[in-house]
């Protein structure tokens, strides 16, 4: 008879240290198997050079060589449907029970329900823990139970809510000998999956003291470099987030501590309310008659629209997968108000090409430039694409580094007059949402 393993399933939590499902299932009466699935369901839609599928790849085979080396142990990776992967681990192994963290975009939810069905068919736990955040789900609702709107309430009662002295760090190490004992698990090449190495890279976080202190005063000039980059390190869980409190806490940084709240707040707005995946939280802006110019929107996407900090933020975006996001706000708020171009269109762009997509975070700040997510910006605020320079560029760094013809003949004329932009603008909003 085989023996018992329990697996581990890898997914947005890369990392062998402080992960809490991988923690609770080494600690089990099992050898603990770690599997990762490359899921086709997600990777059919990416382009075949995408720097996400790269990092997660990399990540994944240091881990692999971590174990193998200290562990005599190492990750199985699979490629296709997460279900038809269970079916045949079950015809390999007797499973004791499955460990994984939570997920909670809507894809996830589905597929996690259909994994545990067919568990349960087969008599086999599945046990989900929660690890990429402080709060989950409704942890941090209102007295009455339902969820917030708004970020600032929201945001005062995930203070009041936390107590530093509760905040545990998971350490693996002690466990790591409760491992299967493997060190030739199944591995695949990129190109087996249909992938190339990306030639961007997505760059190391830098969560120094100096960083966290300076953020307020550095964090909206895109031509500096305030920004810690942890974004995709928080998407794929190469870092923990308990960790990273503990950085912004020791530094008594609000400034810093409060972006990794909007994070979980976005977070709970999509669990609660699936639905603005797609469509606007506020049914009102439902009706907007977007012009949706398909020439517009290619000029916005090549960032040749002139004007100049809208154009230097998308160029960056295509050739590095990175965009500050002082300017991620002036470039949604210029399609949306601007060009009138459908929100969808920019989130979609967007979920390609950056490095720390996240649906929740993604969805969220797109809505809240069209006004028509929670907590969004009034529809009348409209960002002037020039005066936006003067306050964040003024001596042209960023957009001399991106866009260095600006200057030149050859730079496109500006796509369209701002003030004319700005009141058909307020013309089809007021009809849409009086």
């Amino acid at each position: 008879m085989k023996q018992p393993v329990n697996i581990f399933w890898f997914r947005r939590d890369l990392r062998l240290d402080d992960n809490k499902g991988f923690f609770e299932a080494l600690k089990g009466a099992h050898p603990v198997l770690p599997i990762f699935i490359f899921d086709s369901d997600i990777l059919d839609s990416l382009p075949k050079q995408d720097a996400r599928v790269s990092f997660i790849y990399n990540t994944i085979q240091d881990m692999r060589k971590t174990l193998r080396e200290a562990h005599n142990s190492s990750i199985a990776i699979f490629h296709g449907k997460p279900e038809t992967i269970f079916k045949t681990l079950c015809e390999s192994y007797q499973i004791a029970a499955v460990y994984t963290n939570h997920d909670y975009e809507p894809y996830a939810k589905k597929r996690d329900e259909a994994i545990k069905t067919f568990l349960d068919s087969k008599k086999i736990d599945f046990k989900t823990f929660k690890d990429q955040v402080i709060f989950e789900k409704s942890e941090i609702v209102k007295d009455d139970g339902t969820p917030y709107r708004v970020y600032t309430p929201y945001m005062k009662t995930w203070k009041a809510t936390f107590k530093e002295a509760e905040l545990e760090i998971f350490y693996t190490n002690s466990y790591l000998d409760n491992l299967v004992a493997h060190s030739l698990l199944p591995n695949l090449e990129l190109s087996e999956m249909g992938f190339e190495q990306s030639e961007q890279q997505i760059e190391p976080y830098t969560v120094t003291p100096t960083l966290i202190q300076e953020y307020e005063d550095t964090r909206n000039y895109p031509a500096k470099d305030g920004t810690s980059r942890l974004g995709p390190h928080l998407r794929f869980g190469t870092v923990s987030i308990r960790k990273m409190l503990k950085k912004a806490l020791a530094e008594k940084n609000e400034t810093f501590l409060e972006e990794l709240i909007w994070r979980e707040f976005f977070m709970q707005i999509l669990w609660h309310f699936p639905h603005t995946e797609t469509d606007s939280f506020k049914p009102k802006y439902g009706r907007i008659a977007w012009r949706n110019n398909e020439s517009e929107f290619k000029a916005w996407c090549a960032g040749k629209t002139g004007y100049p900090l809208v154009d230097a933020g998308m160029r960056e975006l295509n050739q590095t997968g990175f965009m500050h996001n002082r300017v991620r706000m002036l470039v949604g708020s210029f399609l949306c108000k601007h060009l009138l171009i459908d929100w969808r269109w920019g989130e979609a762009y967007f979920a390609e090409k950056l490095h720390d997509y996240e649906m929740a975070s993604n969805v969220g700040n797109w809505q809240w430039v069209a006004g028509s997510g929670v907590d969004a910006s009034p529809y009348f605020r409209i960002f002037n694409p020039t005066t936006q320079i003067k306050k964040f560029d003024k001596d042209l760094e960023y957009i001399k580094k991106w866009v260095p013809e600006f200057q030149e003949l050859d730079y496109p004329k500006p796509i369209v007059d701002h003030k004319e932009a700005r009141e058909r603008c307020l013309k089809v909003y007021k009809e849409a949402v009086a």
